[in-house]
């Protein structure tokens, strides 16, 4: 899979994804400081899933409608300990291949699927 992963989405997790053989762009690394539309259209511009713990994606993909059609994820746990969380998400990203065209939300608990404006 080819992700963008967001500034807040740690190292760890960037680097597990790469070894695991997905294609990831780090905003931290390229894109720092680029405002959140910018990366969202990095992403479509790249055909990448966009990884992100920033809920405004989901505001620029629905009130704004900015394309967003390659997807995007949102983690949203308390990351209380980080050795397990990162590899929850990493469980959480690799076990679908189906990212493009939804927002997902990724949760402790399940993972919620909604189809991205056309």
């Amino acid at each position: 899979m080819r992700f963008l992963a967001n500034e807040n989405i740690p190292g760890p997790i960037v680097r597990a994804l790469r070894e695991l053989g997905h294609d990831v762009v780090s905003a931290k690394e390229q894109h720092a400081g680029e405002a959140d539309r910018v990366l969202l259209e990095v992403a479509q511009n790249e055909r990448r899933v966009t990884v992100t713990c920033d809920t405004d994606f989901g505001e620029l993909a629905f009130r704004l409608g900015l394309p967003a059609s390659f997807g995007v994820v949102l983690v949203r746990i308390d990351w209380s300990d980080p050795a397990t969380d990162n590899a929850f998400i990493i469980s959480a990203l690799t076990s679908r291949e189906d990212w493009t065209g939804v927002f997902g939300v990724v949760e402790r608990d399940r993972i919620r699927i909604r189809p991205l404006p056309p």
